[in-house]
C-alpha cells in the first residue's frame, strides 16, 4: 500500500503538468483558426496593393489623310487621299480629363492649279500631337490640343516643265519644315481596346517658305509652286483612322 502511495506521489506533477499544456494549446487553438479565416482577406489585400492602379495605355493606329491648302484665294486645289500611321500614349484615368500624346507618320498630298498650271504635292511628316482628353463615358473621348510636324521629305509633279530656276530641284528649300496648329477630334471605343476616330488639324505655319531671290521680277517661281502673288497656304487635314489600345 504504501509503495502504490509513493507512486502516486511521483507521477502527480507529470500529471499536472500535462493538463495544463493541453489546456495552453486548446485556447490557443481559436487564435490559429482566426488566422487560417483571415488569410483568404490579407491576401485579397496583397493583391489589390499589387495591381497597378493606372495601365500605359500604348496603342497603335492607322488611318487615311485628307488633304488640301486654306488661305489660297487664288489657287484651286483639292483634296488628296494619304495615309497615317503612328503609336500613342493614352495612360487610364478615373477623371473626366485625361491627355493623349502621339507620335505619327504622316503622307499628306493635295491637288493644285494656277490658270494653265497644274499640279499635285506629296509631304511626308512626322508628327508628335499632345491632346486633352475629355472622357465622356467609356466609350466616347473628344480630343482638343496641339500638333507639331516635321516635313521629311516632299516630292510634286507639274504640267509646267521649264522653271529657269537653278534649284528647283531642291523642293525641301521652298517648304518650312516646321509646322505646328491646333487639332481636334472624336474617338469610339466600341469594345476589346478598339478604337475608331476623326480628327481635323489646322496649321497656323505657311506651307511654303520663298528664297529671298524670288523677289526679283526677272525670277519665275518653280513649277512645283503656284504661280501667285499670295503664297500664305496651310495644310487643311482630315484624318480617319482605327486602332488598338493595349
Amino acid at each position: 500500500m504504501k509503495l502504490i502511495y509513493y507512486f502516486l506521489l511521483l507521477i502527480s506533477p507529470v500529471m499536472v503538468f500535462s493538463q495544463q499544456d493541453s489546456v495552453a494549446s486548446k485556447t490557443t487553438h481559436p487564435d490559429s483558426v482566426a488566422a487560417k479565416t483571415t488569410t483568404p482577406e490579407a491576401s485579397k489585400s496583397t493583391r489589390a496593393e499589387k495591381k497597378p492602379a493606372h495601365s500605359l495605355g500604348l496603342g497603335i493606329k492607322v488611318g487615311l489623310n485628307f488633304t488640301n491648302i486654306t488661305s489660297a484665294s487664288d489657287v484651286s486645289n483639292s483634296s488628296e487621299t494619304g495615309y497615317q500611321v503612328g503609336l500613342f500614349l493614352d495612360p487610364s484615368t478615373k477623371s473626366i480629363l485625361g491627355s493623349r500624346t502621339e507620335l505619327v507618320y504622316s503622307h499628306q498630298a493635295y491637288n493644285w492649279s494656277t490658270g494653265q498650271t497644274t499640279g499635285k504635292t506629296y509631304l511626308n511628316y512626322l508628327m508628335l500631337a499632345q491632346l486633352m482628353a475629355i472622357n465622356i463615358t467609356h466609350f466616347v473621348q473628344i480630343q482638343v490640343g496641339t500638333q507639331f510636324g516635321y516635313l521629311l521629305n516632299a516630292k510634286t509633279d507639274s504640267n509646267k516643265t521649264s522653271t529657269g530656276y537653278a534649284q528647283a530641284d531642291q523642293l525641301l528649300d521652298y517648304y518650312n519644315r516646321f509646322d505646328f496648329g491646333f487639332s481636334g477630334g472624336i474617338e469610339v471605343r466600341p469594345f476589346m481596346g478598339i478604337l475608331v476616330g476623326a480628327r481635323y488639324n489646322f496649321s497656323l505655319t505657311n506651307l511654303y517658305k520663298i528664297p529671298t531671290d524670288m523677289g526679283s521680277s526677272s525670277t519665275e517661281p518653280p513649277s512645283f509652286i503656284p504661280n501667285t502673288s499670295d503664297l500664305n497656304f496651310k495644310n487643311n487635314l482630315l484624318q480617319i483612322y482605327v486602332g488598338y489600345r493595349f
